[in-house]
């Protein structure tokens, strides 16, 4: 008994949730806050970069909004990100507002349990970096998760042009709604970001949860092209129009045209349009969230299915 007690103290929860959810996700909210107003930011935030970490909406909360993560059924504000603007993109009559992310934190665990945790995952991550946030710092990574506590949908971009082929899964992705953009966040020494800024389109295959270890497996191709399409461990099919190679089993083929490109620190941010989707069916689709959102919500009995 005294060994349940004392584990949270001694090992860090998981610092991501692979889960199944329905899309677009309904379980938290996200408010912007400036001044005296407030905006719904829940399909109107996406991640822009990760060195420097900058959200992207298309609200203009002025200086310094904060963005508040709401329990959707209690209304509970479980994590916040202060934020900073940092520069405003005008593109084709819009405006897409770009904030640095300056001071964060979250409710969903107890003191002291939450700076416990925290302090053991910053020190796993100085021990041991991996991966695409190895190139952040640990304060930085958990402002990430504060940011996933609503969960974020992961996706394969497929890329195909007469000499290059590629597939890859991003969660860096997601609605501007009031701009009526959806953009993509892309680390900028991915084998694909010239390709993708030249031909000015790819498909996104929206993925069922079962897919989740297919998906992973493409992680590889972030690096290196693909040879062949056939190679793939599962099939293809045509996207609508453009005819991209896309998951065949997707629940939804969605067809991107990207109308702008900046490069924001670590990472290329993405513009585009979508001109073509394709619903196959609804079903729970891969998503990640923070791993302290999840400890939150079994707490709660309303844990998300976990993959």
């Amino acid at each position: 008994m005294w060994k349940d007690w004392l584990r949270p103290f001694v090992r860090p929860l998981p610092q991501w949730s692979t889960v199944a959810v329905m899309s677009p996700q309904s379980v938290v909210r996200a408010v912007m806050r400036w001044h005296n107003a407030a905006a719904d930011a829940t399909r109107d935030h996406t991640v822009a970069s990760l060195k420097p970490l900058v959200i992207a909406s298309s609200i203009d909360g002025g200086t310094r909004p904060v963005l508040e993560y709401r329990d959707d059924v209690t209304n509970d504000v479980i994590g916040t990100l202060q934020l900073q603007r940092r520069e405003v993109l005008a593109v084709e009559g819009t405006t897409v507002v770009l904030y640095d992310v300056i001071a964060g934190g979250h409710r969903c665990l107890h003191w002291p349990h939450r700076a416990t945790n925290a302090w053991l995952q910053n020190r796993l991550m100085r021990k041991h970096p991996s991966g695409q946030h190895a190139l952040m710092t640990p304060q930085a990574v958990q402002q990430l998760m504060i940011a996933y506590l609503c969960p974020r949908p992961v996706v394969l971009v497929s890329v195909a042009t007469t000499d290059h082929a590629n597939i890859f899964p991003m969660d860096l992705i997601g609605p501007l709604e009031r701009s009526g953009w959806f953009t993509l966040g892309l680390r900028s020494t991915n084998v694909s970001a010239d390709v993708m800024r030249a031909s000015r389109r790819v498909a996104l295959s929206q993925l069922p949860a079962s897919m989740k270890a297919a998906a992973y497996a493409m992680s590889q191709h972030h690096r290196q092209s693909l040879e062949d399409w056939s190679a793939l461990p599962f099939l293809v099919r045509p996207s609508p129009t453009l005819g991209i190679p896309a998951v065949a089993d997707a629940l939804r083929v969605d067809e991107l045209e990207i109308a702008d490109c900046r490069e924001i620190g670590s990472h290329l941010f993405f513009l585009c349009r979508l001109t073509q989707g394709d619903q196959q069916r609804h079903d729970a689709q891969l998503h990640h969230t923070a791993g302290f959102h999840q400890a939150y919500r079994r707490r709660r009995g309303t844990a998300l299915a976990e993959l």
